[in-house]
């Protein structure tokens, strides 16, 4: 009997990172299964066969989607291809949306079934696009409680199996360990400034970061800063701002947790990171920023008052959150004084960072997820 063969697809950073754990979690099971598709570093290493690399996919903002369109043309072109001529027996989507409701279409049109894992975040922008769904997934297997009943209205198959990251967000190292591993003194307070993950971003991003923690560092002389490099992300991008400041930055290839969880604040781009700083109990600062035109389209279509996941799943703002025009250092270092100046702020933070933990559920969530793709994958 030929092995089963999945396709699996995920165009941004933290879906690589999540599809790498599902498959492992697949194949702990049923060791012979093939997978190929879209994705990243993370999912190579599980010996997913690359068809196209994520990082030529991944944008922030509606506009941004032009500049790598060619791309994101040539590889939808390609996926469809493949569904043809290899005929896998379950394709997995991970967010990535417009894109894979795309892919979605073309497997349902040959009879595949079809389960998307991490839903989309429609319910906060475009919820028409559920009515999509509903015709052309098999199975979505979410990861926030709150979306069960969005989409069981609907009337779409829907899982809650938790968040990955409960299993995922674990520093290598104990805290006095790691600030030697990266040569910072212990003693000094220490923020982490995290800019993102996509090239944009970071270019959009980092700059302002950087001017606040100089307009910080001038009024606490004592902090220090480091920055977690996002895979894919050349080093020349973060030293030509790094250059321009008086005082060092230590700038750190992975160890993402270990430099979380040394800070004592975390200034930070919105997206799943921030959910991660909250895993671990983090006082954080959230930025966003996109091209004018995406912005305001974006926000004729958004029917949430937060862009940031934690304010999300807390239901409130337990985080302060900085939307273009305040993307500017002199409001982050405003921001990032109000809680490094205040213990009893920070404390609170803090504790409500606990209770954005204990909204996303139970460890073991891939695990779920992977025995609902097998069943889905043996009933088709």
């Amino acid at each position: 009997m030929k092995p089963k063969k999945i396709l699996l697809v995920a165009g941004e950073v933290s879906g690589d990172l999540h599809g790498a754990h599902l498959i492992e979690a697949i194949r702990h099971i049923h060791p012979e299964i093939q997978f190929f598709g879209v994705g990243g570093e993370q999912l190579q290493k599980k010996g997913m066969k690359l068809l196209y690399h994520a990082h030529h996919l991944s944008v922030v903002g509606i506009t941004e989607v032009f500049l790598k369109l060619r791309s994101i043309l040539t590889a939808y072109a390609g996926v469809k291809k493949a569904i043809d001529q290899e005929r896998p027996d379950l394709v997995i989507l991970i967010d990535f949306p417009d894109f894979n409701l795309r892919v979605a279409r073309a497997a349902r049109q040959k009879g595949i079934p079809v389960l998307y894992y991490i839903s989309p975040q429609i319910w906060a922008w475009r919820p028409k696009r559920v009515k999509v769904i509903a015709k052309r997934v098999n199975k979505m297997v979410v990861l926030l409680p709150f979306e069960v009943p969005f989409y069981e209205n609907a009337g779409v198959d829907v899982e809650w199996v938790g968040h990955p990251l409960l299993d995922l967000v674990k520093p290598t190292l104990p805290k006095e360990a790691a600030f030697k591993h990266f040569d910072l003194d212990p003693k000094r307070r220490t923020v982490g400034l995290l800019p993102g993950s996509r090239m944009h971003e970071v270019e959009r991003l980092f700059p302002p970061l950087l001017d606040s923690a100089r307009l910080l560092k001038e009024e606490i002389p004592g902090l220090q800063f480091i920055v977690p490099l996002a895979p894919g992300i050349p080093m020349e991008i973060l030293s030509r701002s790094i250059k321009k400041v008086s005082f060092p930055v230590k700038v750190v290839e992975g160890m993402n947790y270990d430099v979380m969880n040394l800070s004592e604040l975390l200034i930070m781009a919105s997206g799943t990171a921030t959910l991660e700083g909250a895993i671990l109990g983090k006082p954080m600062i959230i930025v966003y920023k996109v091209s004018s035109p995406s912005y305001w389209i974006g926000r004729a279509l958004v029917s949430v008052d937060s862009i940031g996941l934690v304010n999300l799943v807390a239901g409130k703002k337990v985080a302060p959150e900085l939307i273009q025009k305040e993307v500017h250092p002199q409001r982050i270092a405003e921001e990032a004084f109000r809680i490094l100046r205040n213990p009893i702020l920070q404390k609170q933070m803090t504790e409500a960072m606990g209770e954005v933990r204990k909204r996303l559920g139970k460890p073991g969530a891939a695990d779920r997820a992977a025995r609902i793709a097998l069943s889905l994958l043996h009933s088709g």
